[in-house]
């Protein structure tokens, strides 16, 4: 699938704006190569504009709009319908602070892997946090591995802090739920069962961005809540399932993110 690639220079974290602004020092995306490529694209399938408009479900008028470059006050759900009907994607990149953010993520990423492994050792699962592998050629590591002793079930997790871009969680995921069975061999652990798990901390707008490609995710994950967990207190057959989990705090409790969250200011 063919990125598009936007970079947004920020100094602060703002909610609730998802406005895509294609000029100014504060958001720097490359407004006119986003254009262009959704007109090579459009050209390479030999669609006109009006062809794109009836594919996509916009007029005519904002496609042109789009091509053009000029996409101030159109929304970045737009313009990932609109990629998607031309095989391809929005690529949007924050930088903040060099590796702050990615500092920030990790944190955010690491508070969820806790909360996995304190649910599956609840239920009995020995795990390894980030199990590096390296099968024919493939190499990588897994979020959380599990394995379900009393019945030979292994368990590929997949942890994300936010909604990831869908195509390559699914591949990655189908991937290393393939190589488990070489996996748990090399760690001496039995392997008759491997089911795959999708975490995705819980937010509205994590449960919202997943709606808007339910086929894809109820094609990849049809097992959800209660049937996870029913699966992951008593493992029969392979499972392939999605489940959102709230983030563990620093005192060990859980706290789930609403879409919007909005900073208090201290009283003058």
């Amino acid at each position: 699938m063919t990125s598009l690639h936007g970079n947004c220079l920020a100094e602060s974290a703002v909610g609730g704006n998802r406005r895509i602004r294609g000029c100014g020092h504060r958001c720097a995306v490359d407004s006119m190569r986003i254009g262009h490529a959704c007109r090579a694209l459009r050209i390479r399938r030999r669609w006109r504009q009006e062809d794109l408009a009836v594919k996509v479900g916009f007029s005519r008028q904002l496609i042109s709009k789009v091509e053009s470059g000029s996409i101030e006050n159109v929304s970045l759900g737009t313009l990932h319908a609109l990629a998607a009907g031309l095989g391809a994607s929005i690529d949007v990149t924050v930088r903040w602070h060099g590796e702050g953010l990615d500092r920030l993520l990790d944190a955010a990423h690491a508070s969820l892997v806790e909360t996995v492994v304190r649910r599956l050792r609840r239920l009995g699962w020995e795990t390894i946090v980030e199990a590096s592998f390296a099968v024919r050629g493939e190499r990588g590591s897994i979020d959380v591995l599990a394995l379900d002793r009393a019945t030979a079930s292994v368990l590929v997790v997949e942890v994300k802090s936010v909604v990831p871009d869908s195509q390559a969680t699914i591949h990655g995921l189908d991937r290393k739920s393939r190589l488990a069975p070489v996996i748990a061999r090399d760690r001496d652990w039995p392997c008759l069962v491997v089911g795959r798990l999708l975490v995705i901390g819980e937010s509205t707008t994590s449960r919202h961005r997943v709606e808007i490609l339910d086929g894809t995710y109820r094609s990849a994950f049809p097992a959800r809540g209660r049937a996870v967990s029913a699966w992951l207190r008593r493992p029969t057959g392979p499972l392939a399932g999605l489940l959102f989990l709230p983030f563990a705090n620093r005192d060990g409790a859980t706290n789930r993110v609403t879409g919007r969250q909005r900073v208090r200011l201290p009283a003058r």
